[in-house]
C-alpha cells in the first residue's frame, strides 16, 4: 500500500491508497517540530485501528508547502517504513505538466498536485480552487498546462484576523446563514453574513473574471474541506473532488514506478 502525505500549513494528512483507491485518512495540525518518532506513535495507532499494520505500507511519497516539516516526514519513512519517501516535484517524481508561468519553481506542491488529478479527472479548461488556508484559484488549459491563477486568504484566515483584530467581536463557527437576508439584526448574525456571502461574492465574481479573460468554457473543480458548505448557496462548482491533492499524489506515485 502506498501512504501519500500532504504536509500543508494547517494540517498534515496522512492517506493510505491500495490501488489509487483511498482505504483510510488521517490529519494532525502541522507543527515542524513534531519528530518522525511522534508521528510514528501516533500513525501505528491510527493504522492499527483500522486494522493495519505498518508493513502494509510499500511506498511513502511526500508533498509539503512547509520546507521545515520535511525532514522528519523523511526520516518517519526511513525509520518506520523501511523506504525512501518520493518528494513531489523533486527527482523522480517530477510534475510532468507544463508550468507556463514567470516563477514555476515557486508553484506549491498542494496546487500542482491539484492541476495533475484535476486535468486527468476532467478533460477541457479547467478553473481549481482550493479552500485551504489560503483560498487558491489555479486555472489549467486544455492540455494540462497550468496558466497561473490566484491566491486570497483563506475563510478561517479571514475570520481569524477579524476577531484578533475586533476586541467585541466573538468568536463564531463558519457556517451558512440560517437565512437568504443578507440584513443582519444582531452582531453574530452579521458576521456570519459578512463571512459566508462575502466569501461567495469573491468566488462568484473572480470565477466571473477568469471565464472573460480565459475567453473558452471553463469548468469550475473544487476542494478543500469547506467545498461543500459553498455548494449549498451557489451554482458555481462544476464538480467537488474533496482529496485532489492525496489523488496527485497517488498519480504521481503511478507515473515514478
Amino acid at each position: 500500500m502506498l501512504l501519500a502525505i500532504d504536509a500543508g500549513n494547517t494540517n498534515v494528512v496522512f492517506a493510505l491508497l491500495d490501488e489509487g483507491r483511498i482505504r483510510a485518512r488521517w490529519r494532525i495540525a502541522t507543527d515542524p517540530r513534531r519528530t518522525a518518532d511522534e508521528y510514528a506513535v501516533w500513525l501505528s495507532q491510527l493504522l492499527s485501528l483500522e486494522g493495519y499494520d505498518r508493513s502494509a505500507v510499500s511506498g511513502v511519497i511526500i508533498a509539503t508547502v512547509v520546507p521545515r516539516a520535511l525532514h522528519n516526514l523523511q526520516v518517519l519513512s526511513q525509520k518506520y517504513f523501511k523506504t525512501e519517501a518520493l518528494i513531489a516535484g523533486q527527482a523522480g517524481a517530477e510534475w510532468g505538466i507544463h508550468l507556463d508561468v514567470e516563477e514555476p519553481q515557486n508553484l506549491g506542491a498542494d496546487r500542482a498536485l491539484n492541476v495533475i488529478a484535476a486535468h486527468a479527472r476532467h478533460p477541457g479548461d479547467l478553473i481549481v480552487i482550493d479552500f485551504g488556508t489560503a483560498t487558491t484559484f489555479d486555472v489549467v488549459d486544455y492540455s494540462g498546462a497550468y496558466k497561473g491563477g490566484i491566491i486570497a486568504p483563506g475563510i478561517n484566515l479571514s475570520l481569524d484576523a477579524l476577531v484578533t483584530a475586533a476586541a467585541k467581536l466573538p468568536r463564531i463557527a463558519i457556517s451558512a446563514p440560517q437565512t437568504a437576508s443578507v440584513i443582519g439584526r444582531n452582531t453574530v448574525d452579521q458576521m456570519h453574513i459578512g463571512i459566508y456571502w462575502g466569501y461567495v461574492a469573491m468566488i462568484e465574481g473572480l470565477v466571473a473574471r477568469l471565464k472573460d479573460e480565459v475567453g473558452r468554457p471553463l469548468k469550475v473543480i473544487a476542494t478543500g474541506g469547506l467545498a461543500i458548505l459553498f455548494e449549498e448557496r451557489t451554482d458555481v462548482f462544476d464538480a467537488i473532488e474533496p482529496d485532489l491533492t492525496i489523488q496527485g499524489l497517488a498519480m504521481l506515485w503511478e507515473r515514478s514506478r
